[in-house]
């Protein structure tokens, strides 16, 4: 169960740098904006943009996840 810890340990980096740097990357009015998620649905063909965002949302879900599941495991291998 160690193992596992550990492994999860690092992806759980992984996933927050990748995070990290496609926040920064997008800027302050790319793919991060509230209004862009409206906007998609007017439009016929989802952009570069709109595939940030997803990606973005992915890897914001996906850390939280781990850090739950990380959580967990850390709970049981300590007991």
């Amino acid at each position: 169960m160690d193992v596992v810890y550990r492994i999860g340990i690092v992806i759980a980096i992984i996933v927050a740098a990748l995070f990290a740097v496609l926040v920064f990357v997008t800027g302050k009015g790319d793919a991060m904006s509230g209004g862009s998620g409206i906007r998609t649905t007017f439009r016929g063909k989802a952009n570069f943009e709109d595939l940030m965002s997803r990606i973005i949302l992915g890897l914001g879900i996906s850390f939280m996840a781990l850090m739950l599941l990380l959580d967990f495991i850390s709970g049981r291998i300590h007991n």
